[in-house]
């Protein structure tokens, strides 16, 4: 057809496939996997294809395999987290759980709460059904909930709606790395019963720590079932398996499960999935994916303070981001432009502010410690060095001139 008429959450995309980048460029801009610490899979992957098959070639349940559910309840219960199988649905990864919140909850014109800025991947997703963002800013203790009170308080003052529900990444957030503090988690969901919002925890890295003591989870804090938890096993075993979770209201999750497109989510990943985490492996697995990421970190810390020692960033203690502060002038879209040239791919900040109408700042960018392999992340922070050096000796004679 010479011209299609799309929807709105289609027609401002390219029209382009996205492509893959060429393999001689080291990546890091999107959170994969270190080979590395990919496991072993044929024993269970034979099983699930063996014994399992007239389970793993069928149809699955919509809500899941019932052995996996159970098992991931009391995986959370071991995090502090209490409740049944009924209040877990098995989705296709975590980003399938936002969607399926989204169609459960939203209404085009609906409002959403974020952090400023938030999961670049979030963003798409929410505004694709039609909402509009309200962004919250964030310091080193979490989403600041005296913003969020204020910005309610106002709402309800003019009598306006109500966010249909406040997003954040509270453990090792992406893309900043922080952490909510014990205090804002408990003031959040005090905010949220109060103003009967529903909190989305997206939380695919709390397992990923280096070091620290782990705050209770914010469902474990929830007294109201205002807290939906989502998971995944994409961060702890294998993200092309692409299996996760929404744990929160039954009566939600029914509905999520309803509005499900894939008739079940792949019995035979979930197969897998539940007999390698059944024997015990997962414990172990998790130790050796907390101690290779936090080498990479290491290795990643050490390179951007040897190679660019005026950016600045704080230090996560789990996840797989830094997020870079560059000097004031330096333009995160053309330092990835500049990077992409000399061989590395980086994400610019820009991606990660949903609100196209606001100012946000420009000189940030996100670069992913978990896919390159030690030498790898050496030789990509040395590239884009030199792909930041001419850009911030710009900005230098720029501010000496102006002076």
């Amino acid at each position: 057809m010479q011209s299609l008429s799309f929807a709105r959450r289609a027609i401002h995309l390219s029209s382009l496939m996205p492509a893959s980048p060429p393999g001689d460029r080291i990546s890091f801009d999107s959170g994969h996997a270190y080979p590395g610490v990919l496991p072993d899979l044929t024993r269970e992957g034979e099983a699930a294809l063996s014994r399992h098959r007239s389970e793993t070639l069928q149809y699955a349940p919509r809500a899941g395999l019932p052995e996996l559910r159970e098992w991931i309840a009391q995986y959370l219960a071991f995090d502090g987290i209490e409740l049944s199988a009924n209040s877990v649905l098995v989705t296709n990864g975590a980003k399938h759980a936002i969607e399926l919140v989204c169609r459960a909850l939203l209404d085009e014109g609906d409002s959403v709460v974020v952090t400023r800025p938030t999961y670049f991947s979030a963003i798409p997703i929410i505004r694709s059904f039609g909402a509009t963002f309200l962004e919250i800013g964030l310091d080193r203790d979490g989403l600041d909930v005296g913003e969020l009170a204020a910005l309610l308080a106002q709402l309800a003052r003019e009598r306006r709606p109500m966010p249909k529900f406040i997003y954040n990444v509270s453990d090792f957030h992406n893309p900043t790395g922080l952490t909510t503090s014990l205090e804002r988690r408990r003031a959040l969901i005090e905010l949220a019963i109060r103003y009967q919002i529903l909190i989305i925890d997206d939380s695919p890295y709390r397992s990923v720590r280096f070091e620290g003591t782990p705050i209770p989870p914010m469902k474990a804090l929830d007294p109201e079932d205002c807290v939906i938890h989502l998971g995944t096993f994409s961060k702890l075993l294998a993200p092309g398996l692409r299996v996760g979770w929404a744990a929160g209201p039954p009566a939600l999750l029914a509905r999520m499960a309803q509005l499900k497109t894939d008739a079940g989510s792949c019995p035979l990943t979930q197969r897998v999935i539940f007999d390698f985490c059944a024997a015990g492996r997962l414990g172990e697995h998790i130790a050796l994916v907390q101690d290779t990421y936090r080498s990479h970190r290491d290795r990643m810390v050490a390179a951007v303070r040897r190679e660019m020692p005026e950016v600045t960033f704080d230090v996560p203690h789990g996840g797989y981001y830094l997020w870079l502060t560059l000097a004031p002038g330096v333009d995160g879209d053309e330092l990835v432009q500049r990077a992409g040239e000399a061989g590395v791919t980086i994400i610019a900040g820009s991606k990660f502010f949903a609100r196209t109408d606001a100012e946000h700042p420009k000189n940030l960018a996100r670069v992913a410690f978990s896919h390159a392999s030690i030498d790898e992340i050496d030789e990509g922070v040395r590239r884009m060095a030199l792909a930041y050096a001419p850009l911030s000796a710009r900005t230098n004679v720029i501010a000496r001139a102006a002076s």
